[in-house]
């Protein structure tokens, strides 16, 4: 028998780098006494084991990453996967990429039956992918031999690693692969489940395949050659550490992991009223027409559910996450996949519990996701999905933060920027008479907390990159920043105030074209207990002459030498009278 002690406990305040801060509310967490039979010592140098392996990985891959995208703002995730393809552990990278990444996983292993060195690559949103610039690489991990596994008559690998990355360009219609499209078909390159590496040999025909449709081969060539690397670490440490504790042991404890991650998910949620809460947000268009795209929730929370639910029953479930009530799938880019709403979810909920907490597939276990087929949660090919990875996944975010506040009134933050404002520029370098591809995320204001004020200019919710420094984006490409500065004042007032957003003005110094793909410039983020929304997002493209002209949110743009444009992000909301 367990006894369980429920302890309140606040955040301590971090110092304030670049990257990412997620607030994180009070939690619960379960201290479970000597007489269970799980050792809690094992289970915490297991659960530390496993997360520095995915760790390592993502080190590697930064390390060795040929494109400022991935070197210098960190776009990128790594996860290792048990013989089921259910995630054991997750780096401390990108949370729009890991919650979606077991779709990819499974997909592989739907596709093929992977033996030792193979790699599979696939991008494809309506296989287990999001957007098409996020390139996942599956690997299988054996660690027993062949011949034990047949007289064990389990041919499966006994883990999985993944590693998925950023491409700064995939193809398409636009420079950078994120623009005003209608069909996936314009978007870029569309890549299923496909082996690049069989037994170890990169498939050169594969690899020709995609280096012939992109405008930056030798980056994109060196960008999937790490992220190789990256997978073959993660092999190489499971390897090590089955070596040492044993297999058996290593996946039991993998196993209890996905079993303890579920108990305190549970425990949590036992502490949240019962009841039916909703709310809907909206994206301010959807880049062809001017009309609002609506996401609406409702939350039913069941209370005390102890028992595991099965794979498609309500039974057991302890919260029912329903988007039914979201527009339909749009014309424009801003179509969120399956992937990309399941991944919001767990990121969510995945903020409500103790950082302490391994986050594993066994988080999600007492919650049902439905996402409607066919709506802009969750779309159907051919549409466009550029956007929804980026702008959709941070208003489902808002929109279940904005449910949540009603159960969890003292706990809740205010509205974050809700954009990840995502800038592109392409053309050929004078310098070297190459094409080249820039792509950046820019950062804006964190929502006010309910107990201290929001931080300004950072990278919120979704997703946990950096800003290109200065110094690399010019080395890089054929551009010069004129001003990168906090945007004052932009954050809503209230008993705390809302983190203000960012002002980055980029000049170009050779003939480009320019897509923006960013959201909150009609609504600003909204406030909570009576505080103020953040203002709104704005642009403006200042010509050779000094003439200004101001631009919508979704956007592209010729600039001609010289010409520059000024992103001014969305402060965060205000909390509190």
């Amino acid at each position: 028998m367990s006894i369980e002690f429920f302890v309140e406990r606040f955040p301590s305040e971090r110092p304030i780098g670049p990257r990412v801060v997620h607030w994180q509310p009070p939690i619960y967490f379960v201290m479970r006494s000597a007489t269970t039979r799980r050792d809690p010592i094992e289970l915490e140098i297991f659960k530390n084991i496993y997360h520095s392996i995915a760790e390592e990985m993502g080190a590697a891959l930064r390390r060795t990453a040929f494109s400022p995208n991935v070197k210098e703002r960190r776009d990128y995730s790594c996860a290792v996967f048990n013989s089921d393809g259910e995630v054991i552990a997750m780096g401390d990278h990108m949370p729009v990429h890991l919650g979606s990444m077991p779709m990819s996983v499974r997909a592989a292993i739907e596709q093929f039956d992977l033996e030792a060195g193979d790699v599979v690559m696939l991008n494809d949103p309506f296989r287990g992918g999001m957007h098409l610039p996020d390139i996942t690489l599956v690997a299988p991990v054996y660690v027993r031999s062949k011949d034990s596994r047949q007289r064990a008559k389990n041919l499966r690998p006994d883990f999985y690693v993944a590693s998925r990355a950023h491409h700064s360009d995939v193809g398409g219609a636009y420079p950078g692969s994120m623009g005003l499209c209608r069909e996936i078909y314009q978007e870029g390159l569309r890549i299923p489940p496909m082996r690049i590496m069989r037994a170890g040999k990169m498939r050169s025909d594969v690899l020709a395949l995609l280096l012939n449709n992109v405008r930056t081969p030798l980056e994109r060539e060196g960008d999937l050659g790490v992220q190789i690397a990256a997978c073959h670490t993660g092999a190489e440490r499971l390897h090590e550490i089955c070596s040492r504790y044993g297999l058996e042991r290593t996946q039991k404890a993998a196993r209890e992991l996905l079993d303890y991650s579920e108990e305190m998910m549970r425990a949590f949620l036992e502490q949240v009223p019962s009841g039916i809460y909703g709310a809907e947000d909206f994206l301010d268009n959807d880049g062809i027409s001017a009309k609002a795209v609506k996401i609406a929730v409702t939350l039913r929370l069941a209370g005390q559910v102890r028992d595991r639910p099965s794979r498609r029953s309500w039974a057991g479930r302890a919260v029912r996450v329903d988007f039914t009530g979201s527009d339909p799938q749009v014309e424009g880019s801003v179509n969120a996949v399956e992937a990309i709403t399941y991944s919001a979810c767990f990121y969510v909920f995945r903020c409500l519990l103790a950082e302490d907490v391994p986050a594993t597939a066994g988080l999600m276990r007492p919650i049902e996701v439905i996402a409607p087929r066919g709506t802009v949660v969750n779309a159907c090919a051919p549409a466009a999905v550029a956007g929804g990875n980026v702008e959709t996944s941070q208003r489902i975010v808002d929109v279940l933060l904005r449910a949540l506040a009603q159960a969890l009134p003292e706990r809740i933050p205010a509205a974050a920027s809700g954009t990840m404002n995502n800038l592109t520029i392409g053309g050929i370098d004078p310098r070297t008479n190459e094409p080249f591809a820039y792509y950046e995320t820019i950062a804006g204001g964190m929502g006010a907390r309910p107990s201290k004020p929001g931080v300004s200019g950072v990278h919120t919710h979704m997703t946990n990159s950096l800003n290109t420094p200065t110094e690399a984006l010019e080395y890089a490409y054929p551009l010069r920043v004129r001003k990168y500065s906090l945007r004052i004042g932009s954050g809503g007032s209230g008993k705390y105030c809302g983190g203000d957003g960012m002002v980055r003005e980029i000049e170009a110094l050779a003939d480009a074209e320019v897509t923006l793909l960013a959201d909150r410039h009609e609504r600003g983020p909204y406030g909570l207990a009576g505080g103020k929304d953040g203002a709104p997002g704005r642009v403006i493209v200042i010509r050779e002459d000094g003439s200004s002209q101001e631009f919508p949110g979704k956007f592209n743009v010729r600039l001609r030498k010289s010409e520059r444009i000024r992103i001014e992000t969305p402060g965060g909301g205000g909390w509190g009278e």
